[in-house]
């Protein structure tokens, strides 16, 4: 299998390569962490202008990629930048959503979803479901003016500046059931109802937790079928993590790239410190499992639109690899930079926070080591019949 690059995706990832380096420094995206609505939105539009938006998204829907492969690369170069800007939350999980349900109905707020004029959130996890998608106990009532949603929404990524949000809730069976899940759009304000708790991630990213009393939605405000939105939800949270696992990849190679610079740079006794051998074996360290999480970011890249059984094994092993591989790089590169790695200017410390928090967005490496043994298991029982 041939691994390099097409044209048409190296010449992406340089030209967002090059931006990045030229137009969002470190002291940059520091600026903006602590800003209203937490990214520049003035970055984010010239982003979505180079054409980041419709990398990520399908032609049928006004794109030119959406595959596996298209969302890695992208990534893993916004990794590198340590972008704050929501691409994840709203293009790679909400604009395909809306496209995978009712792309002809929705196909103007997802072309203002790929250039940047609106922005929109996924709620899906809730207080007592930790990373499980199917234990919903969020309720939607139909009755003469629509929808009436209740409940609470935990970990809404970037879903305290988002113009729309896209809630699952309970339309039938019981709440742990993967059937009887529907997936509603609203607007993020102006809804009676909605509260919105907004937070601050320890890496500097934003998210809300949303309470709905009696939020009344329109009937079109449905996505889909009713009782069918736990399938869609599924593959948009797969894209989502196939997402961070590149974005992962490029921050640990920056962190690698920083201690080797380090290691070349900073003396004892008269001689770079790279010069001792102890520390030379713990790059090669860093190097083996960088290469072990290009491998398993590829892997999942390319089965990201296999069957739901083999799709869900190979995301599930990236994550759990990705997570380990990360707090390992993490940890290795404080310790050889030593103090100044946890300082608030030098950039290492907001790459090591940042990887820290992938490991527990769109479930961790335990939840990720389950769902890899249960659809192995599952594959192995097919095989047996």
């Amino acid at each position: 299998m041939n691994f390099e690059l097409t044209d048409d995706r190296r010449m992406l990832a340089d030209t967002l390569s090059r931006y990045l380096r030229e137009k969002y420094p470190i002291e940059h995206r520091m600026a903006h962490t602590d800003s209203s609505p937490g990214y520049s939105t003035a970055s984010y539009l010239d982003l979505c202008e180079l054409g980041i938006g419709g990398a990520l998204m399908p032609e049928s829907c006004g794109g030119f990629g959406g595959s596996g492969f298209d969302i890695a690369v992208v990534f893993e170069e916004l990794g590198r930048g340590l972008c704050l800007e929501p691409f994840l939350s709203s293009t790679v999980l909400s604009a395909n959503l809306l496209h995978d349900c009712a792309p002809g109905d929705q196909q103007h707020l997802i072309s203002a979803l790929m250039d940047g004029t609106k922005t929109a959130s996924l709620g899906c996890y809730e207080p007592a479901s930790r990373y499980t998608l199917n234990h919903i106990e969020c309720s939607a009532s139909a009755n003469d003016r629509g929808w009436v949603l209740n409940g609470r929404k935990s970990q809404v990524i970037n879903g305290d500046s988002a113009d729309y949000l896209i809630i699952s809730a309970r339309t039938s069976e019981t709440v742990d059931s993967e059937t009887g899940i529907s997936l509603f759009l609203l607007p993020a304000t102006n809804s009676p109802g909605l509260e919105l708790q907004h937070y601050q991630t320890v890496d500097g990213y934003r998210g809300c937790n949303a309470m709905l009393s009696d939020v009344v939605v329109p009937s079109n405000a449905l996505l889909g079928n009713t009782d069918e939105g736990f399938a869609v939800l599924e593959k948009s949270i797969a894209r989502g993590v196939v997402a961070l696992c590149a974005e992962a990849l490029g921050a640990m190679q920056v962190c690698k790239e920083m201690t080797v610079d380090y290691l070349q740079t900073r003396k004892q006794f008269g001689v770079p410190i790279g010069k001792f051998q102890v520390l030379q074996h713990r790059t090669v360290d860093l190097l083996i499992e960088i290469e072990q999480s290009r491998s398993a970011v590829i892997n999942a890249a390319g089965h990201l639109d296999a069957d739901r059984a083999t799709r869900e094994r190979y995301v599930a092993a990236a994550k759990n690899l990705i997570g380990r591989a990360a707090r390992l790089i993490s940890e290795e590169a404080i310790q050889i930079h030593g103090g100044i790695a946890m300082t608030w200017e030098y950039a290492l410390s907001h790459y090591a926070k940042r990887l820290v928090m992938i490991d527990h967005l769109l479930g961790d490496t335990d939840h990720h080591l389950q769902r890899f043994s249960r659809f192995s298991a599952d594959a192995l029982n097919q095989q047996a019949v």
